[in-house]
């Protein structure tokens, strides 16, 4: 989903009760849809700005994929392609080896190697693809969009010639070292837009009860495996930007699964385990600024942090206000990256590309409907304004609805 869409959604006033149903989504606002979509109905022959962007990026959609692990030339050590896998990203051929083995780490380079087995573009292709197409059908009612995301979710989790099996233990292998790591876990965190996507699609003609029920078994097997394997337990005790979002999965999935208990858990335990730990008193992310692309990592782990408060939201949880007993919160991590993002400090750390200012733009919108802060929101729109050909436009139009 384009980075303008979230900022609509994120941004528009708050809405009344309306007739349609809320959908069953976790990380995108359900009440904001919802009246979206009443606004959509109840004037179809004047489509608002959200609506018109959301078909625009759905008709794009309509041609993209079937996406399958199925397409990768390679095989897993399983011996089963239906066995995801992908090779570490910043792991390249070894200099001062005959056969350029173990591969070396060069922190922050791409190797281009990876492109050679596409499962983890296929994937993300594949969430944000099936996601922007949910989107198109809850907010205009084309089923033609939700029988494509069917199509693709199909293809993707449950048929048996193209299906991905439920785990990740051949992902961010290094040649000469391992078939697959803990750190891979990471590659499916898109995987929470299929979550909202799923939602959205509840109520189609074209999204059956058999289709549902077996995401969800998939989901829950996927959940098992993410508790239960070595891979799991390893990302579990991450201490950077792969431990939180390796929490945003397990309590997106439980969530959804309906394990509310074990999501309640999780979230709780990530106060102090996430928070606490990762945020210094004055909002550094030690861990991250040791990166090579310091400010990347860092607006990343919040990425995960704001997406673990909103799903604590759905528990009881509120990670938004914790504090630490000497001042550790998600507020101070934001507060911290804000001047550096809009220029009005010059970075002190590692950063071996630019700086993507639009990487805050997401953490800080959530912040700002949170913490109603205005100065966020305001910052929020001076980041985001060059993201998309659209979002001046689309930021002036909520801010008028304000």
């Amino acid at each position: 989903m384009h980075l303008s869409l979230i900022i609509f959604l994120l941004l528009s006033a708050n809405s009344s009760q309306q007739n349609v149903k809320v959908p069953q989504v976790f990380l995108l606002d359900a009440k904001l849809l919802q009246h979206e979509r009443q606004l959509a109905q109840s004037r179809p022959d004047q489509p608002n700005e959200v609506v018109k962007l959301a078909r625009a990026d759905a008709d794009k959609a309509m041609t993209v994929g079937p996406f399958s692990v199925m397409h990768k030339s390679a095989t897993p050590p399983s011996g089963d392609k239906h066995d995801y896998m992908s090779l570490a990203p910043y792991l390249w051929p070894n200099p001062d080896t005959p056969n350029h083995l173990p591969y070396v780490r060069r922190d922050g380079e791409r190797n281009p190697e990876i492109k050679q087995i596409p499962d983890h573009d296929e994937m993300g292709g594949m969430s944000s693809t099936v996601q922007t197409l949910a989107l198109g059908y809850y907010l205009t009612g084309n089923e033609d969009y939700a029988a494509r995301a069917a199509l693709l979710l199909r293809a993707w989790f449950l048929d048996p010639a193209t299906k991905m099996n439920p785990n990740l233990e051949y992902a961010q292998a290094i040649r000469g070292v391992n078939t697959g790591r803990g750190i891979g876990i990471i590659d499916s965190h898109g995987l929470t837009a299929v979550v909202d996507a799923a939602g959205l699609l509840e109520g189609s003609k074209n999204w059956t009860a058999a289709d549902a029920s077996g995401l969800h078994k998939w989901f829950a097997s996927f959940l098992e495996w993410l508790q239960t394997s070595q891979h799991g337990n390893d990302e579990s005790n991450a201490k950077n930007n792969h431990g939180s979002f390796y929490d945003d999965q397990v309590v997106d999935f439980a969530l959804f699964v309906g394990k509310r208990d074990l999501a309640e858990r999780v979230a709780k335990e990530a106060a102090h385990k996430r928070i606490a730990t990762q945020i210094e008193p004055d909002g550094e992310q030690p861990l991250e600024l040791a990166r090579t692309k310091s400010f990347s990592y860092s607006a990343f782990n919040l990425h995960a942090l704001t997406e673990l408060a909103t799903l604590g939201e759905q528990v009881g949880v509120d990670l938004w206000h914790f504090q630490s007993s000497d001042g550790r919160s998600i507020r101070k991590a934001l507060d911290f990256l804000i001047p550096y993002a809009l220029g009005e400090k010059a970075w002190q750390y590692q950063q071996i590309e630019p700086i993507n200012k639009e990487d805050l733009a997401g953490p800080l919108l959530q912040a700002a409907s949170v913490f109603n802060d205005a100065s966020y929101a305001s910052d929020a729109k001076r980041l985001a304004a060059d993201t998309h050909n659209l979002n001046l436009v689309l930021l002036q139009a909520a801010e008028k609805s304000d």
